[in-house]
Order: structure tokens, then C-alpha cells, then sequence
């Protein structure tokens, strides 16, 4: 197959998904305070979310790594988020939404998991550069926020699960068009490992802290970036450009990503990615001004993509193949979504009562990553942590 076929192929579903997420995670907050949702109740929301999607992608997870078919299990996730993302028109209380993200939460969560357990087979059996595919994804979380922005400037906040929806729909064809693994039932039959393996790990157990934390540190700009900077007079295009331009310098590292894995190594990208969210955060406690948010947004390309990339690296160098899909859903479940439910709570609380200044619990959930990548880049040697290849 030609190779920009192949690489339509892979990145096909992720800038699907990506357009969605814009859209979604950029102006989800507006949509729920327009149906009336306080700040501790989005914190609730956000939180609950991310609870179900844990037992959502370590079951899904461990399903799909048994059956050895993770297309057809993504498969019947998309259709299904198609189908249940339609709740949200019809829910206008705080009870009806957080029924309604219990279950789309459930299945919405694992796709991503077991999307990104392809790309990191596909692109170290195909010699492709995960970053640069990525990076289509990236392209498409841009375009999903901007337009999103300029809908719900020109029509109103229920635009956004219109925007968002436009992405979703796509799921399903685009699943359809992902590589099957003709060896995948083979390899799941002989699987090297479980969970209780990974969890044994105490080199995984780091990783998943530090990458953990650094996501998770983002949980204030998440569930209340766009609500700061609308209070500070920020119009919603310009707010839908900020989140662009986070994004649009994490595709350009997202493009120099073997340059910097080369370089930096697997513990040197996460740390240097935390680093980077420890200025960020400080700076988002004290300022609103335009001109600052422009460079702390552009510093997104660390406490994100290059989280990320180093991430996906340190699994590709830790587990074998037959083992990557439960290991990411593992690592979405525990090592980003255990640790961002309770940080999205924390967020909630945070900003109920100090408002801006909630940042500056991000930089010490940020801090603590920093301590955990340390430990591991002193305890793990770049092989194996469980199986074999």
C-alpha cells in the first residue's frame, strides 16, 4: 500500500476523533453553565467522567487484548458514542447530564486507548514516525475548537455539541477503514502478561505516576481556561485561537519528535514535558493578560505532546506488541484517568473558592511527576518491564 494511503489510513479515525475533542474538551464548560451547572458541579462532572471511563478501559482493555480484534471493539465504541452523545440535547439538569456522562463516558473513554495501541504497533511494524501521524490529529483539534469558536460566538453555546457531533459521526466509517490484526487472536491467546503484571511493575508503576500527573495537571485549564478568560473580557473566537495555537506548536514538536526522543531519551521528554507545565500553571495563576497567555498556551507543546510522545515511546520500548493494547488502556485508565478524576474534583473545589489562583494546585500535582520521573529514569534501563518480544 502506498505510503500516504497507509498514513490516511492510521491517522483517518484520529483526526475523527480529534475534531470532536476540540470542539468538546475547549467549550464543554460554556455548554454546562449555560444549562445552569455551578463550578463544584462541572468539577463534579469532569471527575465522574473520567471514574467511569476507568473501569471502562480496563475492561475494554483487557476484552480486547483477549479477543485479539481492537478494531471491532472500536468499532462498536464509536457507533455507540454516536448514538449516546445525542443525551446531551435532552438533559437540562445536573442529574440528567451526569446520567447521561456516566454511560457516553463509558464508552468515549477507551477508544483513544486502544486507537493509539494500533498507531504504536502499526508505526513500529511499518518503520512510520508515530509523531508525524499524530500530529494530523493535532491539526484537527485546531480546527475543531476555531469553528466551534466562531459558532458559539455567532450562535450560542449549543452549537457546540453540533460541532462536536460533526466529528463523531465520521467514527464509524473510519474505524471500518483501521488495519485489522490478522495475528492479533494468535498473540492474545499466548499473552506474556495481565494487569496484576503491569501493576507488579514498579518501573510502570513510576511511569504511569509521572505522565499521570502531568496530564492530570491540566485539569484546571480544562474544566475552566475558556470560563477565566471570558470573565477577563476575552472574546470567544479569540479564546477558540488561544486553544489553536496551544495545539498548533504541539504539532511542530510533534514533528521534531524523533529529534527530541533522540536527543532527550524517554524520562528526559517527560521531565523536560513537566517542566514546562510547572511554568505554565504558576503563570496561569497570576495573569490573564493576552500577551502572556499567547506563550503560556505555546508551552502546551511540552506539558502535552511531548508527555505524550514520551508516553507512547516508553511503551513501545517496555512492552511487546501482543501486550500494547493492555498496556495503554492501563495507562489511559490509571495513569491519566484515576489520577485526572481526582484532580478534576480537587479542580472543582479549588476554583469554587480561589478562582484563578486554582492553577497553583496544577503546579504541585505537576511537581509531584517531576519527583516520580526522576525515580524512574534512576530504576529503568529501556527494556522489557514484563514479557517478552
Amino acid at each position: 500500500m502506498a505510503p500516504l494511503v497507509t498514513g490516511i489510513r492510521l491517522s483517518g479515525y484520529g483526526v475523527a476523533y480529534f475534531f470532536a475533542a476540540g470542539a468538546f474538551m475547549s467549550f464543554w464548560p460554556v455548554w454546562l453553565r449555560d444549562r445552569g451547572i455551578s463550578d463544584a458541579e462541572i468539577g463534579t462532572l469532569f471527575m465522574s467522567r473520567q471514574l467511569v471511563g476507568i473501569g471502562a478501559m480496563l475492561a475494554i482493555g483487557w476484552i480486547a487484548h483477549r479477543i485479539g480484534n481492537v478494531r471491532g471493539v472500536i468499532l462498536v465504541l464509536a457507533g455507540s458514542a454516536t448514538i449516546l452523545l445525542t443525551g446531551y440535547q435532552f438533559a437540562t439538569t445536573f442529574l440528567a447530564i451526569l446520567a447521561v456522562t456516566l454511560v457516553w463516558g463509558g464508552v468515549w473513554a477507551p477508544t483513544l486507548a486502544l486507537y493509539d495501541g494500533i498507531l504504536v504497533n502499526e508505526t513500529r511494524a511499518r518503520g512510520i514516525d508515530y509523531g508525524r501521524l499524530r500530529a494530523w490529529g493535532s491539526a484537527a483539534f485546531i480546527l475543531g475548537t476555531v469553528v466551534c469558536g466562531a459558532a458559539v460566538d455567532r450562535n450560542g453555546p449549543a452549537w457546540i455539541l453540533y460541532v462536536s457531533f460533526a466529528g463523531i459521526v465520521l467514527l464509524v466509517p473510519l474505524a471500518l477503514w483501521l488495519p485489522a490484526d490478522a495475528q492479533g487472536r494468535d498473540r492474545a491467546e499466548r499473552a506474556p502478561f495481565g494487569i496484576t503484571d503491569l501493576l507488579a511493575s514498579r518501573p510502570f508503576l513510576l511511569f504511569m505516576l509521572a505522565a499521570g500527573c502531568c496530564q492530570a495537571s491540566h485539569a484546571v485549564l480544562y474544566s475552566f481556561g475558556t470560563l477565566t478568560w471570558r470573565a477577563a473580557g476575552i472574546d470567544d473566537v479569540t479564546i477558540s485561537l488561544l486553544w489553536g495555537l496551544s495545539v498548533a506548536v504541539e504539532i511542530l514538536l510533534m514533528l521534531a519528535s524523533p529529534w527530541l526522543l533522540k536527543r532527550l531519551g524517554v524520562c528526559g521528554l517527560i521531565a523536560f514535558a513537566l517542566g514546562c507545565a510547572m511554568v505554565r500553571w504558576l503563570g496561569m495563576a497570576f495573569t490573564t493578560e493576552l500577551w502572556a497567555l499567547v506563550a503560556l498556551q505555546a508551552l502546551h507543546a511540552g506539558t502535552f505532546a511531548a508527555c505524550h510522545l514520551g508516553a507512547m515511546a516508553f511503551i513501545q520500548r517496555a512492552l511487546p506488541p501482543s501486550g500494547v493494547a493492555l498496556g495503554q488502556s492501563v495507562y489511559y485508565a490509571l495513569g491519566t484517568g484515576a489520577t485526572q478524576a481526582v484532580v478534576f474534583q480537587v479542580a472543582g473545589l479549588l476554583y469554587a473558592d480561589y478562582g484563578q489562583r486554582a492553577f497553583l494546585g496544577m503546579f504541585v500535582v505537576a511537581a509531584l511527576g517531576m519527583i516520580a520521573i526522576i525515580l524512574l529514569a534512576r530504576t529503568w534501563n529501556g527494556m522489557l518491564v514484563v514479557g517478552t518480544r
